[in-house]
């Protein structure tokens, strides 16, 4: 079962010590949590909770990155929509910092790069057979925030190269959407 909660109530087990949690579910399916009440054990993992990217944004966020990669490409530069893309991935800066041997560097970004478009792995530095990177995830593991972020740096150079933009308000509301979802 996976589903999103408020907690109600924090207090200590006498006997164990151990912090106790009560639990508001957003669920109302009773049944699945009769079941697992009886289990000895559960795995559990609380997290704050973040709203998913909105669909419409995402596309939106296609949108933009194929007109900007045609008006790059005016001046001879042969720029895709998906050059545009990981150019703004690299740009908001969502990366794990990682060592990763040499003799291993090759496997682990084929590996790493096969995850999606914007899987992206950027070289830092090389010292005792050793190479620095940045690892860079896609923006299908980004929350509201960080795809925020993406979209408004997108929107931002469109505008710098003069395209046309969707009106600030729909472009608030595609954003705001996301706190809907």
């Amino acid at each position: 079962m996976q589903t999103t909660a408020k907690i109600t109530d924090i207090n200590i087990d006498f006997d164990t010590r151990k912090p106790k949690i009560s639990l508001l579910l957003d669920s109302k399916d009773i049944e699945v949590v009769e079941q697992l009440k009886s289990k000895d054990k559960l795995n559990v993992e609380l997290k704050e909770y973040r709203q998913k990217r909105s669909l419409d944004a995402n596309a939106y966020c296609w949108v933009m990155c194929d007109r900007i990669a045609k008006e790059l490409s005016k001046d001879g530069t042969i720029k895709t929509k998906e050059e545009v893309y990981k150019e703004a991935i690299l740009a908001i800066g969502t990366f794990e910092p990682m060592i990763i041997e040499e003799r291993a560097f090759e496997n682990f970004k084929r590996i790493w790069e096969k995850q999606g478009l914007g899987f992206l792995i950027q070289e830092v530095s090389r010292k005792d057979k050793c190479v620095r990177v940045n690892c860079y995830y896609g923006s299908s593991t980004y929350d509201s925030k960080e795809m925020n972020l993406l979209i408004e740096l997108i929107i931002d150079l469109a505008k710098s190269l003069g395209i046309e933009t969707k009106p600030q308000e729909e472009i608030d509301s595609l954003l705001e959407s996301w706190d809907k979802k």
